[in-house]
């Protein structure tokens, strides 16, 4: 099995630019859908609002069966209307086949036209960036807006964002035109009715490698920041050598002549009290500081939650704000984190928990050290679903909404809200 192949394997199985103020004190949770393998499994990204209060996200299997893509299914894009009474409904907006494109493994977002956009991470190339465009009957028509091609530009496992002017940003895997292993940070800007691809920065290993999961934000000025889960070693290639080095958080800034500026704000180092492998987006606060998970590493190796402060002299400095322990309190934070107006953290661990399946958590500053953390809800792994991979998103009543992939086997994952 080649290293790209393993390293993603590895992460199954183990399993926007601004802050985002929401208020919750008691919690009630509830599943609003449950899937059933057939109609979506493995939802792992995170879940969008409409201007009306549907939710929309997306499935990394179930669907249309195809033996070009996983055994239950090829993937969907699906839409949730809510239901006071019961389960909320649900309608598939897309069906991928597996002919030329599927396994979307995160969420989507809208334009202000109503049309959303996504990516798939495996297809007879190596996935693609889409646009899904609501038509008169209540159906929707796919648009592959660019086709990835393996070794150049292959395998975007995270999400978009769009800029002011309407151009869209993520960040992809494997080769991007650098060179086979190379990962990268991409735009695609619209000409005309068609969508032109760009190549913004490289990332040999050195600078970091493998954007898992991370979906870039801009701050105020238009600068890019991301995670890498791996990368940041001098001289090493991003190969199984043992020498990927353990991740990076890093910013790109436009210089006015058409490329950027690459700075590594953070290269994680794995001890005790630091992480290794941030395989997140990352959030600011409204003071600049830069806010994440990593997956694993800290005093027990079952991840952390960080900071990172800037400096006045261009540094940032990490710190950790809590130690996952691998128990009750979860473990294998791969998602980003959210604000409420009282500047308290909410996140999901994909693992741990008082039943292993992982947790919704909120972690509540304190007056010096660690914050302290709240467990809002550990995961049975039976109608409340398993192995939460996404983030959370709040609505303007501050309850909150996420997303469970499920075993695969039992459970196939559901959407679920936590209520004040």
């Amino acid at each position: 099995m080649n290293t790209l192949n393993f390293v993603k394997r590895a992460w199954a199985i183990l399993a926007l630019c601004a802050a985002t103020a929401i208020a919750l004190s008691a919690q009630s949770f509830k599943p609003l859908y449950v899937f059933d393998g057939k109609d979506g499994s493995s939802p792992e990204g995170i879940v969008t609002f409409d201007t009306v209060g549907n939710l929309y996200g997306t499935t990394l299997g179930g669907g249309f069966y195809s033996s070009n893509c996983f055994s239950v299914g090829c993937g969907t894009v699906y839409e949730l209307t809510p239901n006071p009474s019961g389960p909320w409904g649900h309608k598939v907006l897309h069906a991928f086949t597996g002919d030329e494109d599927n396994g979307p493994s995160q969420g989507v977002t809208f334009d202000t036209a109503g049309n959303l956009y996504g990516m798939t991470d495996i297809g007879p190339d190596s996935g693609d960036v889409y646009e899904l465009v609501p038509q008169s009957g209540g159906t929707w028509s796919e648009i592959v807006l660019y086709r990835m091609a393996g070794a150049f530009d292959g395998n975007p496992w995270g999400g978009l964002i769009f800029d002011a002017s309407g151009n869209l940003y993520g960040t992809s895997g494997w080769g991007c035109g650098y060179g086979d292993g190379v990962s990268c940070v991409f735009e695609m800007t619209p000409e005309g009715g068609s969508w032109t691809f760009n190549l913004l920065y490289g990332l040999d290993g050195s600078a970091g490698w493998l954007p898992s999961r991370t979906t870039p934000i801009f701050d105020a000025k238009g600068n890019l920041y991301a995670t890498t889960a791996f990368g940041g070693n001098s001289g090493c290639s991003p190969y199984g050598n043992g020498c990927y080095g353990l991740g990076v958080v890093f910013e790109l800034s436009p210089n006015g002549t058409g490329t950027w500026a690459l700075n590594d704000l953070y290269k994680f180092t794995g001890g005790k009290e630091d992480g290794l492998s941030p395989a997140c987006p990352l959030v600011f606060d409204a003071a600049g500081n830069l806010y994440g998970t990593t997956a694993y590493g800290g005093a027990y190796g079952y991840g952390t939650v960080f900071k990172l402060t800037p400096n006045a002299d261009g540094t940032w400095t990490e710190t950790v704000l809590h130690l996952f322990s691998g128990g009750k309190d979860g473990s294998i934070s791969q998602a980003g984190l959210i604000f409420d107006a009282a500047g308290n953290l909410y996140g999901t661990t994909s693992a741990g928990g008082a039943y292993g399946y992982g947790v919704v958590f909120k972690l509540t500053p304190t007056s010096n050290g660690p914050w302290h953390e709240t467990v809002l809800h550990a995961f049975l792994n039976k109608a409340d679903g398993a192995y939460p991979l996404g983030g959370l998103v709040p609505d303007n009543a501050g309850n909150l909404y996420g997303t469970t992939s499920g075993d695969g086997t039992t459970t196939f994952g559901s959407v679920f809200e936590i209520t004040p």
